[in-house]
């Protein structure tokens, strides 16, 4: 495909929509955070994750070079999101009665295993945090070097009022958080958003994940982890970082603050982020019995890819409400183009390659598609095609 063609996309930061323009001319560096491994991951996270393939297809598509990086945490990630609390990783160890490296290699390969049933391309590199604790103190060192650090009983935290633009990403009302905030958990901490670069072992407790530091015994802050990694495999500054909405508040927007100050300027040019999946109109919990897996719609009946397909029938920045009456929807409507076009997908490969396609319709898809992935109107065109195209071959040759 031609890499001429305009690619836009909604940068969070600005809160708008814009012409990407790549660092590199033709190259795309990108980034997309990945999951917690201390459990199964949930179809909530797999939009996520199907989110992250679609950037990555969508970019190939129109002739760009892809380097995709997306990291495996399996340390550092807390219960809490003040920094408290229980590593997901250790309570993981203690509810399968294994260590933490035996839960995080489990539950890494059965989110891979589950990317291959949703047709998700793997990314160009895995990163897990673990692997990359030095980097993580290298970057902890640099900061405290630069006087964004200090310490207190239970770690090395980041000041955030040090930051000038923190909290720009979510568009944060830091005063508005002083006020609410009724019990701060950790009165060490100078500022109600600061947050912890090293947290340190409790004492007289073994850790199953623990690292020597210069700071002391103890495991790295769940933040610190992709700013490392991301700058590592990607360079500063490379152009998107993905991940759920979620993150935006937190994760994301602490990022931000360690990379500026490290780097005194932007590192990230876009960042794009996914809405949430609902279950029957309401929010998708653990606790609520609701928190499907890919293995429950198989046992349902489903073919995993109907799910993708049903991913793809709001924008990516929308909320999507999951039910089972939606699946069997989606479950229809994928059929009927899976019968329409499989069989002739071997003549329409060899159509594409020789450039022996329908341009008009490819011009619609393509469109679609750089404008922000936008995957419904991308979807309706295919089968507009197919109500007025009585070749299937050239259809099918053109997405």
């Amino acid at each position: 495909m031609d890499i001429e063609k305009k690619v836009f996309l909604y940068n969070t930061l600005s809160r708008n929509k814009e012409e990407f323009i790549p660092i590199q001319k033709g190259q795309v560096f990108f980034y997309l955070c990945g999951p917690t491994v201390y459990d199964y991951a949930t179809i909530g996270n797999y939009r996520t994750y199907i989110l992250g393939d679609l950037i990555n297809r969508i970019f190939s598509y129109n002739g760009y070079k892809v380097k995709y990086v997306q990291n495996i945490t399996d340390v550092g990630h807390l219960v809490g999101d003040n920094d408290d609390g229980e590593d997901k990783l250790e309570r993981g160890a203690k509810r399968e009665g294994k260590t933490a490296r035996e839960v995080a290699d489990f539950f890494t390969a059965k989110y891979q295993g589950d990317c291959k049933l949703l047709n998700i391309k793997s990314p160009d590199i895995w990163c897990r945090a673990t692997d990359h604790i030095k980097e993580q103190i290298d970057m902890i060192i640099d900061l405290e070097k630069k006087g964004f650090t200090y310490s207190t009983s239970d770690g090395i935290y980041f000041d955030t009022s040090k930051s000038p633009n923190y909290g720009q990403l979510a568009k944060l009302n830091i005063e508005g958080l002083k006020e609410g905030a009724r019990v701060e958990i950790n009165p060490e901490k100078k500022n109600i958003t600061d947050f912890a670069l090293w947290k340190f072992s409790p004492k007289g407790e073994k850790r199953h994940m623990e690292w020597g530091s210069p700071w002391g015994i103890g495991f790295p802050g769940w933040h610190i982890e992709c700013s490392a990694m991301s700058i590592k495999y990607l360079g500063q500054p490379f152009d998107i970082h993905a991940g759920a909405i979620d993150l935006i508040p937190i994760h994301h927007t602490n990022e931000i603050a360690q990379n500026e100050a490290v780097y005194g300027h932007k590192t990230v040019n876009c960042w794009l982020h996914g809405g949430f999946l609902m279950v029957d109109g309401g929010k998708m919990g653990k606790s609520l019995g609701n928190a499907y897996r890919i293995e429950e719609i198989i046992a349902r009946g489903f073919d995993p890819l109907v799910f993708r397909y049903l991913t793809y029938t709001a924008h990516y920045r929308q909320p999507l409400n999951f039910t089972w009456e939606s699946l069997k929807q989606a479950s229809n409507s994928y059929s009927k183009l899976i019968v329409t076009l499989y069989p002739h997908c071997k003549e329409a490969q060899k159509l594409y390659e020789s450039g022996d396609i329908n341009s008009g319709w490819n011009d619609k898809f393509t469109e679609a598609i750089n404008d922000d992935l936008n995957m419904p109107r991308a979807i309706a065109i295919v089968w507009d095609m197919l109500r007025v195209n009585r070749d299937p071959i050239k259809v099918l040759a053109t997405i």
